[in-house]
Formats: C-alpha cells, sequence, structure tokens
C-alpha cells in the first residue's frame, strides 16, 4: 500500500512537471478591447454638478433613446517588448449625441510604448487638434491583491493604485503573457493587463479577445503625425484653452492624460 501510494504520488509530480513545461506564454499577438462607460451615471453627475432645467431634459431624453452603456473599440498588438494601443473609430449613427462628444467617453489617444526604454509616443487629439506627445511611460505604484478573474480565457490577478493624484484604478493581469503592458497609458504590473476599471468614473477596458499570433515591425510603427509636445506642454495647452470652464475642464483634463 505504502508503494502504491508513493508510485502515484511520483506519477502526479511528473505531470505537474509536464504540464508546467507545455505552459505556452504568448509573447506577441493582437488584444482586442472593449471600453464600456456607463452614460447614466456620468450624466448624473452633471446634473448635480450643473443646475437648470435643460440638464434634467437631456438625460431624460437620452435615457428614452440611447443605451445605458457607450461600447468603443481598440486593439493592442505587441511583440517583444513594444505596444500600440489603436482605437478604432466610431459609427457616425454611434456619435450622433450631445454626452457622446464628452472627451471622458471617445477615444483620443494612439500609444505607442517601449517598455525596455520605458519612453512612449502617443498621438492625442484634443478637439480640432493633434499633438504627439513623447514622454516617459508613467509610473504607477501598484497594489497586488489575491483576487482573481478569467478575462478573454486568462486567469488574472487584481491590482488597485491611485493615478493623476485622484483617479482609482482596479487592474487586472496575467502572467501568462509576460509582457508590462496594457490598454491606453496603463503599464508596469508583471503581465500583460487585459483588464482596467476607473470605478468612479464609471469607466472600464477589459480584453474581449486575444489573439496569438506574430506581429510584424511594420505592424508595431510609433504615430507620427501631430504637433510635438511632452505631458507637461500638453497640460498647459489644455489649462489655457479651458479657463474658466470648471468641472468640464478638469472632466477633458483628465481624459487627454490618462
Amino acid at each position: 500500500m505504502k508503494n502504491t501510494i508513493i508510485t502515484i504520488l511520483c506519477l502526479l509530480a511528473l505531470a505537474s512537471s509536464a504540464s508546467a513545461q507545455n505552459a505556452r506564454f504568448t509573447t506577441s499577438g493582437v488584444i482586442e478591447f472593449e471600453k464600456s462607460v456607463n452614460m447614466f451615471a456620468m450624466m448624473k453627475k452633471n446634473i448635480s454638478e450643473n443646475t437648470g432645467s435643460f440638464w434634467q431634459e437631456m438625460y431624460d431624453s437620452y435615457k428614452r433613446n440611447q443605451p445605458q452603456f457607450k461600447l468603443l473599440k481598440s486593439t493592442l498588438s505587441f511583440t517583444g517588448d513594444k505596444t500600440l494601443f489603436t482605437p478604432i473609430a466610431e459609427s457616425e449613427a454611434g456619435a450622433r449625441n450631445y454626452f457622446s462628444n464628452d472627451p471622458m467617453v471617445t477615444q483620443n489617444n494612439t500609444i505607442y510604448s517601449d517598455l525596455t526604454t520605458g519612453l512612449f509616443t502617443a498621438q492625442k487629439q484634443v478637439y480640432e487638434e493633434t499633438f504627439l506627445q513623447k514622454d516617459s511611460i508613467r509610473k504607477i505604484n501598484w497594489k497586488l491583491t489575491s483576487e482573481m478573474r478569467t478575462i478573454a480565457g486568462y486567469e488574472c490577478r487584481r491590482a488597485n493604485a491611485i493615478i493623476l493624484d485622484s483617479i482609482y484604478v482596479v487592474a487586472f493581469y496575467t502572467d501568462k503573457i509576460p509582457l508590462s503592458g496594457g490598454p491606453e497609458s496603463f503599464t508596469g504590473l508583471p503581465g500583460m493587463i487585459l483588464g482596467v476599471a476607473l470605478p468612479h468614473e464609471n469607466i472600464t477596458w477589459f480584453a474581449k479577445t486575444v489573439a496569438d499570433k506574430p506581429v510584424s515591425a511594420a505592424e508595431l510603427k510609433a504615430p507620427a503625425k501631430g504637433k510635438a509636445t511632452d505631458y507637461k506642454g500638453l497640460r498647459k495647452i489644455i489649462d489655457d484653452a479651458l479657463k474658466g470652464w470648471g468641472n468640464y475642464a478638469r472632466s477633458a483634463l483628465k481624459a487627454f492624460t490618462l
């Protein structure tokens, strides 16, 4: 009996070792993300921050004619130590309403990141102007947790952080994609970020599919068009342009500097 138990344990150990050796790590591919914005919740904030019947009427009209969640698509291509986040343009029908022009509910950034050099290039659409921001990748002070969640077929671990002084971020990453990237400018975890939530902003990004495939250098080029700037320069431009706009200016600044 003792010999039988030892034999079984040895076989289990060998099976576990073989499974670990055969575990596949994705090092190159394309992730499709879906950004979801709770429009009803965002408009409720506008109503609480602005007096008058105009906002309530706009909110009531939107609720009658539009879905609660606005959904936007994007892709994240990656290979080696480089990533390229690219928004997928909305259809015209999906963009025709007053609240959908808010910068927080649009996709303004195309971002190329080199995780080895710690530098990124971001093409940012700021209203009618296009800027090309080159800067160091944002360092985020993540705190890892034990919570797990399956996203796009990958087991992911939760991490929390605060960015831009006040924005609470929840992220889920997988170490089965050993690249410290993610959607938009969210990076810095020990694996690819497949899910991001900004609970107080009512916005999430979650991976829908992960295509494990080669990505060529031609598919992973940094954007090159736009007025050259860096974070400080872009922030000054936005501050100057929106001076006196109150709460709207704060919301727009968040959107353009995420």
